[in-house]
């Protein structure tokens, strides 16, 4: 017979045992197409993702306490012990993905036939809310991250653009790419981290266009930061990661730059993140009905039989082709925000058709934003992020070493 302290600690035990458990499981089966359910299943399963070692942690401390007060004794507190194994095993689980970005990245990058950059970890100097331009009344600002002391003399520090998410209608430079921009900062990097005009209260293509005006900006006033105007590569996750892909397919594009059509926009590496390839939605990729409750009424404000033009124009996946400069798609398997497949398919066209290098990271067991705080997995992502950008503009310099001299022969 179980004595009542013993079933009282069993049943809190059990109730607990079942909250881990439907954390665990939906972190590794979130909720895609249910629109009451998928947003609290995404934040549920993001956390319990990248906080896994957390939540391992807690989990093992708590089961010990409950049954070193007895708990076990009662049919309760059984059934609770067995929940929280399965939830730990589950955790484990997902903590070894994490540490596997590790390979994950190094398979990705391959290709690069170069060594990872060693870390050099300058003093770095942040100055804030630049105003990069004006537009209909609305300052657009962005922060610059660089190194205290100036490069070393006839030296330049290349440039990296961080473009935030939030799917167009929220977010700002002070809440993401903060992990990525000060490791490269701090590697030698000028990391500008920009905003834009957010719908509703603009449609497309006033983002890109924004986004468009700061790499001329940035490239503009290049020699301010001691940094190099004929390297700007870019960066972002989610609605960013879209502005990334398409800043990088669209340089110079004068449907994108209405305005200041002879600035030059363009691109020499792009690192899209967890990004939305096809605005179109031709492979049903997005969650059900999105597109007409969202994208529509909010982003575009038109229906995509209204303005077809304008909804390609919006798709980095019609705008691939040879000019593309160098490309590293990230993504998670688990993305329930944005799908992997719509990621897998823009790399695949992508590396058929680009001259440049095209690389495609996908992260078993990665949600969307994984990388906004750091995490295990968000530190192995940013050494490849690294390594990727550190080997495209060497290859920018020998590229342009070469040119040197055949002009000069």
């Amino acid at each position: 017979m179980t004595d009542p302290e013993a079933q009282r600690l069993g049943r809190i035990e059990l109730a607990i045992s079942i909250n881990n458990a439907v954390y665990t499981v939906n972190a590794f089966r979130p909720v895609k197409q249910n629109p009451l359910l998928f947003g609290q299943s995404f934040f549920a399963a993001w956390l319990t993702i990248e906080l896994a070692w957390f939540h391992l942690i807690w989990q093992v401390l708590a089961t010990a306490w409950f049954g070193f007060k007895g708990a076990w004794r009662s049919r309760e507190g059984k059934l609770a012990l067995g929940l929280s194994v399965a939830s730990i095993a589950g955790l484990v689980v997902s903590l070894r993905q994490s540490l596997n970005a590790r390979h994950e990245v190094k398979a990705a990058l391959e290709g690069l036939h170069v060594p990872p950059p060693t870390p050099h970890r300058h003093p770095v100097k942040i100055t804030k809310d630049i105003v990069f331009a004006e537009v209909d009344g609305v300052r657009l600002k962005l922060d610059v991250t660089h190194p205290v002391a100036p490069p070393p003399p006839g030296e330049k520090r290349p440039i990296l653009v961080q473009v935030h998410g939030g799917g167009w209608v929220i977010g700002d430079k002070r809440e993401q790419g903060l992990p990525l921009i000060k490791r490269m900062a701090s590697d030698g990097w000028v990391c500008f981290n920009v905003n834009y005009r957010l719908s509703p209260k603009v449609a497309f293509p006033a983002h890109i266009e924004d986004v468009k005006r700061a790499i001329a900006w940035v490239r503009e006033h290049a020699e301010e930061y001691g940094a190099d105007p004929e390297f700007v590569a870019i960066t972002g996750g989610s609605a960013g990661g879209h502005l990334t892909a398409l800043a990088g397919l669209t340089g110079n594009d004068p449907l994108l730059q209405r305005g200041f059509e002879d600035a030059d926009t363009s691109v020499q590496a792009a690192v899209p993140i967890y990004g939305i390839y096809d605005f179109l939605d031709r492979h049903g990729h997005w969650q059900k009905g999105a597109v007409e409750r969202f994208v529509e009424p909010w982003v575009m404000k038109s229906k995509r039989h209204e303005a077809p033009e304008m909804w390609a124009l919006a798709s980095p996946l019609d705008q691939v082709g040879p000019h593309a400069p160098p490309f590293l798609v990230v993504h998670g398997d688990k993305d329930t925000l944005a799908s992997v497949e719509g990621a897998r398919l823009f790399a695949e066209e992508l590396g058929k058709a680009s001259h440049s290098p095209v690389h495609y990271l996908e992260l078993k067991g990665a949600q969307h934003a994984f990388e906004v705080f750091p995490s295990i997995r968000t530190k192995h992502v940013i050494d490849g992020v690294s390594h990727f950008l550190e080997a495209m503009y060497d290859r920018h310099l020998q590229q342009k070493a070469e040119l040197e001299h055949i002009t000069v022969s």
